[in-house]
């Protein structure tokens, strides 16, 4: 596994700056409804029901600003969500199986994939993989498409803590692997549980430093 690439000042700086207020900005259901590109954003996409949702109510320590649910492929809009009037995180729809007609769902998994081809101001996305699976050819065909658009992308591995320690060095090693040749790719793979905290100090400090790049 990497080793830590951050020093406790830049991790307590990150910390600082997630407990800033924000807010849910606005939700867009097509790319004429995006607000202006002019502040820095990440982006989350991932499977449905990966844990989208759940993992940027814990980074912003909120129980319900983004809106979690058991049902794969709830959210169907582009989430913006805006911290300390500066900076923005995106949620985008999941990919993979979703409890809608599929030309419902092709609809809004083409919005996600159409903002993240023509935003300039998306500094970087997290690709988000269910620890307990690890990656599948849904997660290789969004990967090809970062690589294609070029567009930064880091993974990070949710529901941690629902594996052994020993089984998630497996698959973090195997995720490092599988991402090293890939062009677009950062090429650290962060875990995170988003109910126990695991790795969410570190994610928040990937994020902070991606925004301010």
């Amino acid at each position: 596994m990497t080793s830590e690439p951050f020093d406790e000042t830049e991790i307590e700086a990150a910390r600082k700056l997630f407990a800033q207020p924000v807010a849910f900005m606005m939700g867009a259901v097509a790319i004429p409804g995006l607000p202006p590109a002019d502040e820095p954003e990440v982006a989350f996409a991932g499977r449905s029901n990966v844990g989208k949702s759940s993992l940027i109510n814990a980074l912003l320590t909120r129980k319900d600003l983004a809106r979690a649910s058991n049902s794969p492929g709830r959210t169907r809009e582009v989430n913006f969500f805006r911290l300390d009037e500066r900076y923005r995180l995106v949620d985008l729809p999941g990919y993979g199986f979703a409890r809608a007609a599929r030309s419902e769902v092709k609809k809004f998994q083409n919005l996600g994939r159409s903002y993240l081809r023509g935003r300039p101001n998306l500094k970087r996305a997290y690709l988000l993989i269910d620890a307990r699976h690890g990656l599948k050819p849904p997660d290789d065909e969004a990967m090809a498409a970062f690589d294609t658009a070029a567009v930064s992308y880091q993974i990070v591995l949710t529901k941690a803590d629902k594996i052994g320690a020993r089984d998630l060095e497996a698959v973090v090693a195997r995720t490092e692997a599988a991402i090293a040749r890939r062009p677009a790719a950062f090429p650290r793979v962060v875990a995170t549980s988003a109910e126990k905290g695991t790795g969410l100090p570190m994610l928040r400090a990937e994020i902070a430093a991606a925004w301010t790049a």
